[in-house]
């Protein structure tokens, strides 16, 4: 059984040591996706491939994406601190490669291996956190990993234009190196497991497939209306591809003897509503991330620092709201509190589609905030909810499940908007981002977010109704405690 202290959550706790190393592990997954972007045209300028450089991101997200899955089914199988410390290398690796590459290509492919290493990363922080906290610390500590992503709205991009200004943007990854060896060391020292070690059989022919399929369908999403038309035979092929990949996945997983991505995640109700909950808040998230910055310095010509601080908004709401979702779904339980949370989110949204056609940074600034105090309240206690339900060999799966969702929604979500947006700069009157079409473009992108956030709600209601967030929870198989002092 997992012993767990009630020795508070703060720094100076016995577990506060692991609660840091996850901070700098998650850190390393939140800087990178924000400290690349400002960089773009110093690394262009370097080394060429400006029709290519959009794959920096594309390359990276799909990687990430295909490979959650597959690392939180390991994390239940091989143990948590094997898997995360394993993603940390391959990260390590993948930004020395990065900041030694001399072309374009060779730069995006070492930046699929660095997406490999964030996929191991990132969920299973998030199931440690489950593993050594109670219900009733859960949300403070998603707060604390919630902030991390706050902090490197602003560190990231500023770090990325201070590289990029000085000629050397090879730093914004080798400054990768000593976080990784920091957090790796960290996870050495203070997080130790006992795994009751049963032989296992690993569903190598599942991964694969999942892999595959994933990565077609994600790439389709990605590049469609913009490698390629959507309707073009390129596309078709991808997603006819993807899908037919994927229904041959179902059909091996119905047979192996430990499903990589097992049945019963969908076959119980609140696995599957909260994943759709994932889906729809990724959505959202990275429908403004994606599209804020370009609202404002397209239509009021906003420097792209200031654009990031109203975007900075909604990244500082999450976290406050996150921090404090345990005193509501503790007393009301986790339903209602994501009820609460979607219907911010939606006056959020709401606020900023109706807003558009005026528009004004510190009304975006304010929207934003609001979103980010909805979103909080949705994600955390659905997140919490799913992995409750569970035991620790199969917190992992779920774990990385609802991240996947949220992925999944993301990439689909920005391929959507950006078609939006994309069909309306085209029939502007200079067919580009002129300051008008730039408005009438994000008011469809931001209706179209609204209409997400809508959808969610639906999503959130269909969660199984339940009393107070419940004390019992079930069995712990290891042992995952800190480090003896």
């Amino acid at each position: 059984m997992t012993t767990m202290t009630d020795d508070g959550i703060g720094f100076r706790s016995r577990r506060g040591p692991i609660l840091i190393a996850l901070m700098l592990s998650t850190g390393l997954v939140a800087i990178d996706a924000t400290i690349v972007a400002t960089a773009v045209p110093s690394i262009v300028g370097d080394i060429g491939g400006f029709t290519s450089f959009p794959w920096l991101f594309s390359a990276y997200l799909l990687a990430q994406a295909v490979s959650v899955p597959v690392y939180a089914k390991l994390s239940d199988v091989l143990g948590r601190k094997p898997v995360i410390l394993s993603g940390i290398g391959l990260f390590l690796l993948g930004s020395i490669l990065c900041g030694v590459a001399w072309s374009m290509p060779a730069l995006i492919a070492f930046r699929v291996l660095q997406g490999l290493g964030a996929g191991a990363v990132q969920p299973v922080a998030i199931t440690i956190a489950g593993d050594i906290y109670t219900l009733a610390e859960r949300a403070k500590v998603q707060g604390y990993l919630a902030s991390v992503w706050a902090v490197s709205s602003v560190v990231g991009p500023t770090l990325g234009g201070v590289f990029a200004s000085l000629g050397i943007w090879r730093g914004i990854f080798l400054i990768n190196i000593p976080l990784c060896l920091l957090a790796g060391w960290m996870l050495i020292r203070t997080f130790h497991e006992s795994i009751e070690r049963t032989k296992h059989r690993i569903d190598y022919p599942g991964a694969a497939l999942l892999t595959i399929s994933l990565s077609l369908l994600i790439l389709g999403a990605l590049e469609g209306g913009q490698a390629w038309a959507w309707n073009s035979p390129v596309s078709i092929t991808v997603f006819a591809a993807g899908a037919l990949v994927f229904a041959v996945f179902l059909l091996v997983e119905r047979k192996a003897a430990e499903p990589i991505l097992p049945p019963w995640i969908v076959s119980r109700r609140l696995l599957a509503t909260t994943a759709m909950v994932a889906f729809g808040v990724g959505a959202v998230m990275l429908g403004l991330t994606s599209y804020v910055p370009t609202f404002l310095e397209g239509a009021l010509s906003t420097s792209p620092l200031l654009a990031g601080l109203a975007l900075a908004a909604l990244t500082l709401g999450w976290p406050i709201s996150a921090s404090q979702a345990g005193r509501f779904y503790l007393r009301i339980g986790f339903r209602r509190t994501a009820i609460i949370g979607i219907l911010v989110t939606v006056t959020g949204t709401a606020v900023l589609a109706l807003t558009a056609s005026s528009p004004s940074v510190l009304l975006v600034a304010m929207a934003c905030f609001i979103v980010g105090l909805g979103l909080g309240l949705v994600a955390t206690p659905s997140l919490i909810a799913a992995q409750t339900s569970v035991e620790w060999n199969e917190r992992g799966v779920v774990t990385g499940t609802n991240l996947f969702a949220r992925s999944i929604g993301s990439s689909i979500g920005v391929a959507v908007f950006g078609a939006v947006a994309n069909a309306i700069y085209a029939n502007g009157p200079s067919g580009g981002p002129d300051p008008q079409t730039t408005v009438h473009a994000s008011m469809a992108v931001f209706l179209a977010v609204l209409v997400s956030a809508v959808l969610t709600v639906a999503a959130v209601l269909a969660m199984p109704a339940e009393g107070k967030a419940g004390t019992a929870e079930p069995a712990r198989k290891p042992s995952s405690e800190p480090a003896s002092e």
